[in-house]
């Protein structure tokens, strides 16, 4: 793999990996500590340093690594027994599915059909 191919793939996985924490955190952001909150909103989602993090809060850029990965870590094993992202991704793909399928519903069903999938749909909002 060459090198500019390497780092495409190397920024593609962080933002996979930014776009899941932000999913987690989303759902999962009470049942963590203010800590834990803090670290990973200045991390993912205003985009500090590890460095800038650690100045703010006058310790080791260690500690700051070690603080979010403990929280992504807990982030996870809420995940593993909650399973809310998972339904939430799960729900939207079937509201998907269920939208291409309204076309084929008969005309005088298609009302009840569509006001059912907008309920569906406002259930995450």
């Amino acid at each position: 793999m060459t090198e500019g191919v390497a780092e495409g793939v190397k920024e593609e996985n962080m933002l996979d990996k930014t776009n899941r924490v932000n999913l987690l955190f989303a759902f999962y952001e009470p049942l963590l500590t203010e800590k834990q909150q803090t670290f990973l909103k200045c991390y993912f989602h205003d985009d500090f340093s590890l460095g800038e993090i650690a100045a703010e809060f006058n310790i080791s850029r260690q500690a700051v690594y070690e603080h979010i990965k403990r929280a992504e870590q807990v982030l996870e094993n809420y995940e593993v027994k909650l399973g809310l992202v998972r339904k939430y991704e799960m729900r939207h793909t079937y509201m998907e599915q269920l939208s291409e399928v309204l076309k084929y519903i008969p005309l005088e069903h298609q009302e009840e059909a569509r006001v059912t999938l907008e309920n569906l749909q406002n259930m995450d909002a």
